[in-house]
């Protein structure tokens, strides 16, 4: 299965592809889609929407996943967030994949086993999941992987509810502390 997660920003749009097969996660591709601050919002929304319809076309995935909007202060870059998230999603839409949304705080608990994980911390994990040696242009890029693994983690590991932390350690003996 291929997985795109996709990191929306009014100037920086971050992606990944990864490959799944069982519990192996593999990067397949990722990278930024960059926008001009001079660029007007339309023409910004276009490069958005054009980027991700090219990587959708060349690398055909069979899923798509995005973070939420979050709610921040300022309402105009809030507002111009759920403008390219609308693109992105259209841009999946037109090429019928499914969509999935998860929150910031949801991917780095995926990812990290903290919902109030640094960047920092985002990126290391990313990089130890996926086996990356090399860094990242930019901080997007390591997310839009993180909600790819996020989405995968969601698909073939679903949440096992346990009665007992007697249970949880029987299951999970490697996450004690030794």
């Amino acid at each position: 299965m291929l997985i795109l997660g996709v990191d929306p920003g009014s100037l920086v749009t971050g992606f990944g592809i990864i490959e799944v097969k069982g519990k192996q996660y593999r990067r397949l591709t990722s990278g930024v889609i960059t926008m001009r601050p001079a660029d007007s919002v339309a023409i910004r929304l276009r490069k958005v929407y054009d980027g991700l319809v090219e990587v959708i076309d060349v690398h055909h995935p069979d899923e798509f996943c995005i973070e939420t909007a979050f709610y921040g202060k300022n309402i105009q870059s809030t507002l111009k967030l759920g403008q390219v998230r609308g693109v992105a999603i259209l841009a999946a839409v037109h090429r019928q994949l499914g969509i999935t949304e998860y929150s910031p705080r949801e991917i780095k608990r995926s990812v990290t086993g903290t919902g109030a994980a640094a960047k920092q911390q985002v990126e290391y994990m990313v990089k130890a999941i996926l086996g990356i040696k090399d860094g990242f242009k930019k901080s997007d890029e390591a997310d839009g992987l993180a909600i790819a693994i996020c989405h995968a983690m969601h698909v073939t590991e679903p949440r096992k509810k346990f009665r007992s932390w007697e249970s949880f350690i029987e299951e999970h003996p490697e996450r004690l502390k030794q």
